[in-house]
């Protein structure tokens, strides 16, 4: 929909007739019973089943009830389930897009880690002071980050590119809670945000980072030895590296076709211009 496939590792997991089942269309279904589910414990006056689900650190700290710590984000309790279409609606649209761009594994492990690190962080607050958590928003918005750092001109809601519409609602979220002094839940909206984020960055997507890209480059391991290729003759060599140019910049050229030009990253601006230069220097 919005880009194009540039893992080896993304392919469905499942087929049903025609239409491809990946891991995001598996979790929107997940997460859809189980607000199915507690729906109807509520409805036949079994609310407290519920209480046993959502993250409370006193409980795990006290009572070793370390279950909480993954199935707090599959409650959604029958008061939110307008907003909870919502979520589910941006986790099917952009979650399958992240999924396309970093593949199978590594949108498997993002989820995970943005499962794993809010209850990580509440039980060390935990220690100072009790917190509770359920259901899934702070994890689907850093999906929807995530999408944002991958693609950040693409233009959505009223034309407005996505990396503007994300850091709205950043803000918004981050007044709501300051407004309440829920500090808790502020540590939790900024974690995902920095986790999906960076997740991104390490994945060879969005905006360069100038300090990044040097902390790479200092630990990075250094070759003991260059291998050179043998000189071939330059009619045929250029006619290689021509090839070359194309198929690297193949996807970018896919992504100016459906987007136009303003929707490049500045790091795909600039691989863009180096290959054009390389094939003005052949051309000579």
């Amino acid at each position: 929909m919005f880009g194009v496939t540039t893992s080896d590792d993304y392919r469905p997991v499942a087929w049903m007739g025609r239409y491809p089942v990946d891991v995001t269309t598996m979790l929107v279904g997940v997460h859809v019973v189980c607000a199915i589910l507690t729906s109807l414990a509520f409805a036949a006056g079994q609310s407290g089943l519920v209480n046993y689900l959502v993250f409370d650190s006193a409980l795990i700290w006290s009572g070793a009830q370390v279950w909480r710590i993954f199935t707090y984000a599959f409650v959604h309790g029958p008061s939110t389930l307008l907003w909870f279409a919502v979520e589910m609606y941006m986790l099917f649209v952009f979650g399958r897009e992240v999924e396309r761009f970093v593949g199978r594994r590594a949108y498997i492990a993002l989820y995970v880690i943005l499962l794993l690190t809010p209850p990580a962080l509440l039980l060390i607050w935990g220690l100072w002071q009790h917190s509770g958590l359920s259901g899934s928003i702070a994890i689907h918005f850093g999906i929807f980050i995530a999408f944002a750092t991958i693609y950040p001109r693409v233009e959505l809601l009223l034309r407005i590119m996505a990396k503007w519409i994300a850091l709205i609602l950043a803000a918004i979220y981050t007044f709501q809670l300051l407004a309440y002094h829920a500090w808790s839940d502020l540590l939790v909206v900024w974690a995902s945000i920095g986790v999906a984020f960076l997740f991104v960055e390490m994945n060879g997507a969005g905006p360069e980072l100038v300090w990044w890209n040097a902390v790479k480059e200092r630990f990075a391991p250094r070759p003991k030895f260059h291998v050179l290729p043998k000189p071939r003759a330059r009619t045929g060599g250029s006619r290689l590296e021509s090839e070359d140019v194309y198929t690297s910049i193949d996807p970018i050229l896919d992504k100016i076709s459906k987007f136009g030009i303003g929707s490049l990253t500045a790091s795909e601006r600039r691989q863009l211009d180096r290959e054009r230069e390389r094939l003005l220097k052949n051309s000579e």
